[in-house]
């Protein structure tokens, strides 16, 4: 299970998400930052664990706005430089080409950004690529073709379900459990209502490759021996759920997950 810590960042600012109401999310109160900066977040995240992935979720750039390259330039700027998921928004075929040009960034495609499904079809291929099926509370929120033909899925595909964003309800098992049986050989990604390793455990036993955690991690609900008896590195731009070897430094166990 490939655990990526999530940063939702607004105005310049890491900010707690709720069940995807983004009008309500302020700047995080952390224990693990003593300020809202992204670095000093993810500083303090990597306290609990080496993470060597973050995901950025730019809501700025996702409602319109432009992408906040000084942020992922500050995340590039720490010890030992994370891999960046990250989803700004993209609409046009010119900022993905060049997003998916960089080796250290997977740019994340969200349903919710697009118009239809010319720009999937066009890079689907590409194994750097990242879907984001995002569903709200009233259901899949992008172009219906998206969501309907799989076989134009890349070779990551993130579940985001934001209404169960920070709202420590547990993950939409069931709509898990339906991507994962159309998914194939998808890898694919759970987002959202992660409460702590039962959660995680249980999503590792339906094949779900991944999960972006957040409010498990601030709250202490998820504990560094856990996080590493139960995490895998996600390759580099690979679809393909793969244990890899360890970070220095860095015990790691097998278990039934």
């Amino acid at each position: 299970m490939h655990i990526i810590p999530v940063l939702d960042l607004k105005g310049g600012q890491v900010v707690r998400a709720e069940r995807g109401r983004r009008d309500l999310y302020r700047p995080i109160v952390t224990p693990l930052s003593a300020s809202a900066d992204i670095a000093a977040v993810a500083a303090g995240l990597r306290m609990l664990h080496p993470f060597p992935a973050f995901y950025v979720a730019d809501l700025d750039a996702i409602m319109g706005g432009a992408p906040d390259e000084a942020v992922l330039a500050a995340l590039r700027g720490m010890d030992r430089p994370p891999e960046l998921w990250v989803d700004a928004g993209l609409r046009e075929a010119g900022p993905l080409a060049a997003a998916l040009a960089k080796p250290w960034l997977r740019p994340v495609l969200g349903s919710e950004s697009q118009a239809d499904d010319a720009l999937l079809r066009r890079f689907s291929g590409h194994p750097g690529l990242v879907l984001s099926l995002d569903f709200t509370a009233e259901g899949f929120r992008g172009p219906p073709a998206i969501l309907k033909h799989a076989e134009i899925w890349p070779s990551t595909v993130i579940v985001m379900t934001l209404a169960k964003v920070g709202a420590g309800a547990g993950p939409d098992f069931g709509r898990l459990q339906g991507i994962v049986a159309r998914a194939g050989n998808r890898a694919v990604v759970a987002a959202g209502g992660v409460r702590g390793a039962a959660d995680l455990r249980a999503l590792a036993s339906l094949g779900i490759a991944g999960a972006l955690v957040a409010t498990c991690l601030h709250d202490g609900d998820l504990a560094p021996p856990q996080i590493g008896a139960l995490s895998d590195e996600f390759p580099a731009r690979c679809g393909t759920a793969v244990p890899a070897a360890p970070l220095s430094g860095t015990v790691r166990q097998q278990t039934g997950a």
